[in-house]
């Protein structure tokens, strides 16, 4: 894998819930590489929900920052 799309999440719902969200983000990021020529052997996403955020508040400025997706190669 060179490389790897990693979304997360915000603590509103249930960690199912946002770790399905985080993969849906996390997807999304890896279709948008798709169309840019990244082939799909070369991408690895992943899900963490709310267990890798941003920023630790717990306000609505927090919450926004931890609705993300990150790409690295």
């Amino acid at each position: 894998t060179q490389s790897r799309s990693s979304a997360a999440s915000d603590v509103y719902k249930r960690q199912e819930y946002n770790l399905a969200l985080g993969e849906r983000r996390a997807q999304a990021a890896q279709a948008y590489l798709a169309t840019s020529g990244v082939s799909a052997s070369r991408m690895e996403a992943i899900s963490y929900g709310e267990d890798q955020p941003a920023d630790p508040g717990h306000d609505e400025s927090a919450w926004a920052k931890n609705r993300r997706a990150e790409i690295s190669y």
